[in-house]
């Protein structure tokens, strides 16, 4: 992403005030974030999922269409570019923060700080672009309501619990615009805090078993799940296609030539502790449900000291969803996923960086596995599900405030609830349409429009 400098004696590019925030609301009244409806003009789902296609992998889609298929919070996943140009046919607020683009409920996790203490936030920012913080709050609702009516919860516990998320960011996003500008950039959510807010004894417990298998899995478990020794003792990715295909020997100098253009993005002081890592094996992965058929590939690096393993995956960074329906200029999409990540996590991998493959393609790099955890959604109580809600709620204000606008965002919402009252209906109404959609994805599945295969 593009940045321009100015001097110190400037004020800064935008106009962060209430009043504009005020301004805003003249413009777009709340309430009008409620509607929904399906216009004729509304793209095909089917074709947007063809497009999408079109520079993936070919063989990989009937894996990536099997898993959509698997549930309706499955599909959901796997269709941000259809909500995308949903959102970008309705009128927007016009106040920008940088956005995660996908920012759906599994998309929130536990992961390690570089101090090795455990925190809460977004993790996932394949789809991060400036654009109306909305969006933003609008995929969050609308996923909890899914993820609700996929467990059997009944349409009112699953509208209270995107009310939870709403009111959430809402109020946090009030505290955070009243704060200063360091506070606001040093604010995070530490996961051990979090047992203090639990009161059900069930679901404390529950939750410190989260934290617990958390701390516990690093990449150590995928090494052990995705190698076996070669024959000079050293660990070697084992060929399991089509999802795990270890990379051919012929092809290993480009692999060590893309590594280096990686390791020119890192810091000098990460880019020396890389250096005492030497290549030891490298594999192309199928990884997540929309994201399959993109290009993703693990190195397997030893330090000097035997079984000292990091495991590093490249990943491929596509256009965003977001790209067609905001002018923001981008010059590397690795780039891009690496810079939204800083400005909206509150502390990133270190070892986050880019770089462009042999074809031109853009990955971003990072760490596999990092003391890493989610929810698990399947089956989650109400209690619990308005809980985990309004968390994720208060980690997405968090991350929209460190980019800005946070004071004009906060005077646009106002002190009551009339926004989250809004944003419940659109995610009622967008659920059912989603619903609906499901259907028609499933028909193209029937009909061979859509291959699908098991994985």
């Amino acid at each position: 992403m593009a940045t321009t400098s100015r001097s110190l004696d400037e004020p800064p590019a935008f106009d962060d005030s209430p009043d504009t925030g005020r301004a805003a609301r003249e413009r777009l009244p709340l309430f009008l974030h409620g509607e929904w409806t399906s216009s004729p003009q509304r793209r095909d789902l089917v074709k947007i999922l063809q497009e999408e296609a079109g520079p993936r992998i070919p063989e990989l889609m009937p894996i990536r269409y099997n898993r959509m298929a698997g549930s309706l919070s499955a599909f959901y996943r796997g269709t941000p570019a259809v909500m995308a140009a949903d959102l970008a046919g309705v009128p927007d607020s016009g106040l920008t923060v940088q956005l995660s683009g996908d920012a759906h409920l599994s998309n929130f996790g536990l992961f390690a700080s570089p101090e090795r203490r455990l925190l809460f936030d977004l993790d996932d920012f394949d789809e991060t672009l400036p654009g109306p913080f909305e969006w933003d709050v609008k995929r969050l609702a609308a996923s909890i309501v899914v993820a609700a009516l996929d467990n059997g919860s009944p349409e009112q516990a699953a509208a209270t619990a995107a009310t939870e998320a709403v009111r959430g960011y809402r109020t946090h996003l009030a505290e955070l615009a009243a704060a200063t500008e360091l506070a606001v950039w040093y604010e995070h959510i530490a996961a051990d805090g979090l047992l203090q807010e639990v009161g059900d004894l069930l679901e404390r417990a529950r939750l410190h078993s989260s934290l617990d298998h958390a701390r516990e899995t690093d990449s150590s478990k995928a090494i052990a799940k995705l190698t076996a020794p070669g024959s000079d003792g050293r660990p070697r990715f084992v060929h399991d296609p089509p999802l795990v295909e270890p990379v051919a020997e012929k092809d290993r100098a480009v692999v060590k030539h893309v590594f280096e253009d990686y390791r020119a993005t890192l810091p000098p002081a990460q880019a020396r502790l890389l250096d005492r890592f030497r290549f030891v094996d490298a594999a192309r992965k199928v990884v997540g449900i929309g994201s399959v058929g993109t290009r993703c590939y693990l190195l397997l690096l030893e330090g000097r000291v035997a079984g000292d393993l990091l495991l590093l995956q490249a990943k491929e960074a596509e256009p965003s969803v977001l790209a067609p329906h905001v002018q923001v200029p981008v010059s590397h999409e690795g780039r891009r996923v690496v810079e939204g990540q800083r400005l909206l996590q509150a502390f990133g991998d270190i070892f986050l960086g880019w770089s462009t493959g042999p074809t031109g393609r853009h990955f971003y790099w990072r760490q596999l596995l990092d003391m890493k955890g989610s929810a698990s959604l399947q089956g989650m109580s109400d209690s619990l599900m308005r809980q985990y809600a309004a968390l994720c709620g208060r980690a997405l204000a968090r991350g929209h405030a460190r980019s800005g606008h946070r004071a004009a965002v906060a005077a646009y919402l106002g002190d009551d609830d009339s926004f989250d009252r809004a944003i419940t209906a659109f995610a009622l109404a967008y659920a059912r349409q989603t619903v609906a959609d499901h259907a028609v994805f499933t028909r193209a599945i029937s009909d061979g429009r859509l291959p699908s295969v098991r994985s």
